[in-house]
């Protein structure tokens, strides 16, 4: 077809294909308007060039599918992968675009094992779990660097991209803003203007494709219709408003049958969208097509026939169109001139084609597929789901297990469709009731929770109780949105006891299944809702009534659940035994829903063996917060950021934070969002951030505080001793500390009376308690502390040294606490342990002796940021004779703001009153203090007028 203007658009293209660097470039606008017709020209310039053209089309059917539109589009270079040597190192050892770091100037560098896994699990074709969107990405870049680096470049061509399954779409804006540099590759994608999509926000260079100048457009109808007469012609120029697709099309309608009916119809669609009125004219096509052809068309739009095959046989089989002349007649479906596949000529037709079958004849097109798909279950699921219309058990069967493995996909929103769809299909009541109430979890999950509360009451039978879903969906909504502990725990409490009391409830678990009225799944549910509303509300009252409850469930309270019971409760008390089975039940976190995975993370956390399952939640992560338990995915991220915490990776903390924070507020979970406040304030009181510790501090206990949720007022008590403690206010933190726990022993279900054991027996001895602070650390032995955890255990005989009686046994357990093989996955605590070994043999042993542990403090507060703790044991260092490695570096220079917010805080004024001086917020003043005190040179804020006096440069002007 000869391509009449688009000039600039020409131009554009012509010097993307051409250009030797790799880049992205988004096509973006309306229906009909030539977007797939550019893409046809890129296509055709880049063979000419020579290049490799891979093209892929967005399915609307399959856009809930995740990774559909990835696997089209990519498996026609996957065979590439196969029979070839692999790097198999993995990731972590690669460079971040996944090739091996030594090899990055090779022509050829080689794909790594990983990322054939990674295809692997993302295309159904393995038991693990899909790759997140950075290790499926990274695999995609593997991918196509191999595939360049033959000698022939490659142009991926992604027409329809709006209706690109969001998981696909997001790899694709990953691999798009990462192709900058990286010779050979390309990405081109056109996408509707009208259409919400994903590559909306994915960042890609774009260009807008709009409607034809009047000239151009003028020339275009004449070309291909030059005997239209005057009235008709100015008819569809006027219409088509320089639309190609209608201009193309219109002048056919009009001629195809009487012209005043054909005009009338036309004008009486005047002010519908264009491409309806296009449709419209497909479908008049459509409806002078015989039945057989009519049903293979809508067989071969249900399954995405416009999808090209590539070089190798396609893993997932596709409807071939048969016997289709008539319509390729018609002008409603092309031959691929490369592949010789029949696809739709334009994806309008597609949708005409769906719409214009009657609800009978969409079934039975899908009843078809679903048998071609019997191999996939999920694809199967979509099938089977639009295929029936009677309760069928079998169907309903299928459709559940397909959402139980979606579930484990990270397809939990996709598994609430299905799961309410095979409620609808049940034969008994029993089982109906039973999927709601599945379907109304699993929502609750996804954070969906008014739809949840709405299953949760459409599985309830009439005049029944109140049933265990709707407890579930409302208790989880109070519980998030509200912080509700009190009155959720005592409405749990009931259903549980009724569950357990009812004649209907059938007791097993090893061998549970969905055929009993009231299956110990749903108990399991409701036990583990409890123990987590108990964890939060974190009183003694509360946790006692939940072990009763616990106690009187007998064999129907699994493994699981006295594992949750114990660790999240009171690890001095009920912790001990629990770490090996927490290991053994983490060796198979692919095959267990998200949620399970969180709380089994949730004890490694409370046992201090967390690190080993991180790796699979950052795995998983981004599929829960984008189609999976958005719920689970928060959680996921809370402890992710508590173990970057503990390892001392705390700028990548901060950013887990935020996110975190953002997703929280975002959803409207009040609980989630002070919970991860309060992690933040951790963070800031252990870097030296003082004043947004405090004020983060604030935030937190007064929202938790009037709820009851002790699970968060510990922690605000926490960061109080610690933030005390950084600026050496060790009054104050010895009454944080005792706030939690007294010394001498733990309070009971307090879980920061442990981690804060530290703290304590510091802050008591600076203050002259040492009776206390012995009292606390052999209190802390005699409990087993250090054969609950590894971190217990060095702070264990930390505090041991610290208050021991004699120097022998201080060296004893100095050494004890910094030989543990766990030792250096605590970095803070394992410094504060030196420096407090340091202190005390530089006054009793001298200088020299104590310069080892020192020194060794001192590297690790500066590798983690934490300035106050530096300047302490450098301050140490310099009375052990050991000089500054370097000289003291001038004064940085600071702000114009800087400075001015530095003057007042020098003055008395606090952040509140400077900032209501200044027209600043509060955190914003503490964001300049917190970038002027190093470049002062201090650490707190009494040392601010003599370092203001001190330096001798002007104050800039602002």
């Amino acid at each position: 077809m000869v391509m009449v203007g688009r000039d600039a658009e020409r131009a554009r293209l012509s010097a993307f294909v051409r250009a030797p660097d790799g880049q992205a470039l988004v096509l973006r606008g309306e229906a009909g308007v030539g977007k797939s017709t550019l893409l046809d020209l890129a296509a055709r310039l880049a063979a000419e060039d020579g290049q490799l053209v891979v093209r892929a089309t967005g399915v609307e059917a399959e856009s809930g599918l995740p990774h559909a539109g990835l696997h089209q589009l990519l498996y026609p270079l996957l065979p590439t992968f196969d029979d070839r040597p692999y790097d198999d190192r993995p990731y972590d050892d690669r460079s971040c675009d996944g090739r091996p770091s030594e090899d990055r100037r090779s022509d050829a560098p080689l794909p790594s094992a990983g990322a054939r896994a990674a295809f692997d699990a993302a295309f159904g074709r393995s038991d693990g779990p899909p790759p997140p969107v950075m290790a499926l990405g990274i695999a995609v870049l593997d991918l196509l660097s191999w595939t360049a680096a033959k000698g022939r470049p490659l142009l991926l061509v992604l027409d329809d991209g709006q209706w690109l399954d969001g998981a696909s779409a997001e790899v694709c804006g990953f691999v798009g803003r990462r192709l900058a540099g990286r010779p050979g590759v390309k990405l081109l994608v056109a996408v509707r203007a009208d259409t919400a999509s994903r590559f909306d926000t994915a960042a890609l260079p774009e260009a807008p494709v709009g409607a034809l100048a009047d000239a151009d457009a003028t020339r275009l109808l004449d070309l291909h219709h030059p005997q239209l007469g005057r009235q008709v012609r100015g008819l569809v120029l006027e219409q088509a408003g320089g639309n190609p697709l209608a201009l193309l099309e219109l002048p056919a309608h009009l001629t195809a049958g009487p012209g005043d009916r054909a005009t009338q119809d036309l004008l009486g669609l005047h002010g519908v969208p264009l491409p309806r009125r296009i449709q419209e004219i497909y479908a008049a096509r459509l409806a002078r097509l015989g039945d057989t052809v009519r049903a293979e068309l809508l067989r071969g739009a249900l399954d995405g026939s416009a999808a090209r095959p590539g070089d190798g046989p396609a893993p997932i089989a596709r409807y071939r169109m048969r016997e289709v002349d008539e319509a390729v007649a018609c002008g409603l479906l092309v031959v691929e001139p490369v592949t010789g596949e029949l696809a739709f000529r334009h994806p309008l037709v597609r949708s005409s084609v769906v719409q214009l079958a009657t609800p009978d004849q969409r079934r039975s097109a899908h009843r078809v597929l679903a048998q071609l798909h019997r191999e996939y279950p999920e694809r199967r699921a979509i099938h089977l789901a639009a295929a029936t219309v009677d309760p069928e058990e079998g169907v309903a069967a299928d459709l559940e297990a397909a959402a139980r493995s979606a579930t484990r996909r990270g397809g939990a929103r996709m598994a609430v469709s299905w799961l309410t769809r095979a409620a609808e299909l049940s034969e008994t009541r029993v089982d109906r009731s039973r999927r709601l109430g599945e379907a109304a979890y699993v929502a609750g999950q996804a954070d969906h929770l008014g739809r949840a509360r709405s299953l949760a009451l459409a599985a309830a039978a009439p005049g029944a109780d109140e049933s265990p879903a709707a407890v579930l969906a409302d208790s989880y909504l109070a519980l998030y949105r509200d912080g509700e502990v009190r009155a959720t725990h005592r409405r749990i409490v009931a259903a549980v006891e009724r569950l357990r009391d009812s004649p209907d409830r059938r007791p097993c678990h090893s061998d549970r299944g969905p055929d009993s009225p009231f299956p110990d799944e749903v108990l399991d549910r409701l036990v583990s809702l409890l123990l987590a509303v108990s964890q939060y509300a974190g009183n003694r009252a509360t946790w006692q009534r939940t072990h009763e409850v616990l106690a009187t469930l007998g064999d129907l309270a699994t493994e699981r659940a006295w594992m949750y019971g114990s660790t999240w409760s009171d690890v001095v008390r009920h912790g001990a035994g629990w770490s090996r089975r927490v290991e053994r039940a983490s060796a198979s976190l692919a095959d267990q829903d998200p949620w399970d995975v969180t709380r089994l993370a949730v004890s490694a956390y409370h046992l201090d063996v967390l690190s080993p399952l991180r790796p699979y939640l950052e795995r998983v992560v981004d599929r829960e917060l984008d189609t999976g338990a958005m719920s689970s995915g928060i959680v996921m991220l809370h402890l992710v950021l508590l173990d970057q915490l503990a390892l001392g990776q705390w700028d990548a903390a901060e950013r887990t934070g935020h996110r975190a924070l953002a997703l929280a507020t975002e959803r409207g979970h009040g609980l989630f969002a002070h919970q991860t406040r309060a992690y933040l304030a951790q963070l800031a009181a252990v870097r030296g951030r003082t004043a947004e510790a405090r004020e983060l501090q604030a935030a937190v206990d007064a929202w938790a505080r009037p709820r009851g949720v002790g699970f968060l007022t510990q922690i605000a008590d926490a960061v109080g001793a610690t933030a005390a403690l950084g600026d050496g206010d060790y009054e104050t933190a010895f009454l944080h500390t005792i706030g939690i726990t007294a010394p001498g022993a733990f309070r009971p279900y307090a879980y920061q009376a442990s981690r804060t054991l530290l703290d304590l027996v510091e802050a008591a001895l600076h203050t002259g308690r040492a009776e206390q602070a012995r009292a606390h650390a052999l209190a802390a032995r005699d409990a087993g502390l250090p054969d609950l955890s590894p971190r217990l255990a060095l702070v264990t005989h930390g505090a041991l040294a610290m208050t021991a009686e004699d120097d022998t046994e201080a060296a004893a357990h100095y050494a004890r606490a910094q030989s543990h093989p766990a030792a250096e996955r605590f970095p803070f605590e394992l410094a504060r342990i030196r420096l407090a070994h340091g202190t005390g043999i530089r006054r009793l042993q001298g200088a020299a002796a104590a310069r080892l542990p020192l020194t060794q403090a001192a590297k690790a507060f500066d590798r983690l940021g934490a300035p106050a703790w530096a300047a302490r044991a450098h301050a140490e260092l310099r009375a052990a004779g050991v000089a500054p490695h370097t000289p003291s570096a001038a004064p940085l220079p600071l702000t114009w703001q800087e400075r001015r917010v530095a003057e007042l805080a020098a003055g008395g004024l606090t952040n509140k009153e400077i900032g209501e001086q200044m027209r600043l917020s509060p955190r914003t003043v503490s964001a300049h203090l917190y970038r002027a005190f190093p470049k002062l040179g201090i650490t707190t804020r009494a040392a601010l007028r003599d370092a203001l006096t001190r330096i001798s440069q002007p104050t800039p002007a602002p």
